[in-house]
């Protein structure tokens, strides 16, 4: 346990550094727009916007049924490279209550959205590389017939195993008198010889006040959306199927402070005997607004 407690303290140590870091290098001055949807494995139509770089520490908690309970966290650096296009490293790691502490790899994602103009229905394309290994239990998404039985083999074995993957996603999004839905249909592949793998995340979510105060507040309604989400995996090309996967539900709240930092948390439940029986998700983020000209004007 010590080692994951250690590891949790580390990283959340880190926050008010970068936190610190990016408005003393950047002079940031943050752009105060409407909050986008919080959600942690669905996606929807909204981009960073274009020259931001918004930074995200995430962990998820999970209980673990036959095996030890564990923390994985990773970083997140989204960039705005255009106003139909967002760009994202992660940075992946994990620790597991009585086995040990290790780096889990890398993933590298892309956002395109063909539709700039606002519809009724705004589709996305995603497309990620993932180089990890099979001890990474960041939880991303869910696809196929992973289960929490996944994640009890010990991390010795599991580190042995790599896994070179492309992630493809199609988000269908819309916004109506200030709530969000979002529906995303996933599809992963193994670079081997492995089948296709499907999933599903399906989000709603709302600001509690849509209309600003005129005065700056922390503690205000509208600097807090509540919402929920729901994910799953749907099989293989084999065996495409609800039955026999992992799925689960998860209420969601973030809270974005007036200079550019949000917070949120997730509590997620198990649906059946296949899924974690609890999760727990949290992530602190940073946007810095003009991060792109700022970085152009110093080689100037």
């Amino acid at each position: 346990m010590f080692p994951a407690l250690r590891f949790l303290l580390s990283s959340l140590r880190l926050v008010p550094a970068v936190v610190v870091l990016a408005a003393g290098v950047f002079s940031v001055s943050p752009r105060m727009a409407a909050q986008e949807p919080p959600y942690f494995v669905a996606y929807s139509h909204h981009l960073e916007e274009p020259g931001n770089l918004e930074i995200e520490l995430n962990s998820v908690y999970a209980t673990q049924r036959g095996g030890h309970d564990f923390l994985a966290p990773w970083a997140e650096f989204e960039y705005g490279a255009k106003g139909w296009w967002t760009t994202e490293l992660y940075l992946d790691a994990q620790s597991t209550f009585g086995d040990s502490t290790l780096f889990t790899g890398f993933r590298w994602e892309n956002r395109f959205r063909p539709l700039l103009r606002e519809h009724w229905i705004n589709p996305l394309l995603y497309v990620e590389f993932e180089d990890i290994t099979g001890a990474d239990k960041t939880m991303k998404e869910v696809v196929g017939f992973d289960g929490q039985a996944d994640h009890a083999e010990p991390n010795a074995v599991a580190r042995r195993e790599h896994q070179h993957e492309v992630e493809t996603k199609l988000i269908l999004s819309s916004d109506f008198r200030g709530w969000n839905l979002s529906e995303n249909f996933i599809g992963e592949k193994n670079l081997g010889h492995a089948p296709w793998e499907f999933g599903y995340a399906v989000g709603a979510s709302r600001p509690l006040r849509l209309a600003a105060t005129p005065q700056r507040c922390h503690f205000c309604r509208e600097n807090f959306v509540a919402g929920a989400e729901f994910y799953g995996g749907l099989g293989t090309s084999w065996n495409f199927t609800a039955t026999g996967t992992s799925h689960y539900a998860a209420p969601i709240l973030a809270w974005q402070l007036p200079n550019g930092a949000t917070f949120t948390i997730s509590p997620g439940f198990g649906l059946n005997g296949n899924s974690h029986r609890f999760l727990l998700r949290w992530r602190v983020s940073y946007e810095i607004g003009g991060f792109g000209k700022k970085i152009r004007s110093l080689f100037r």
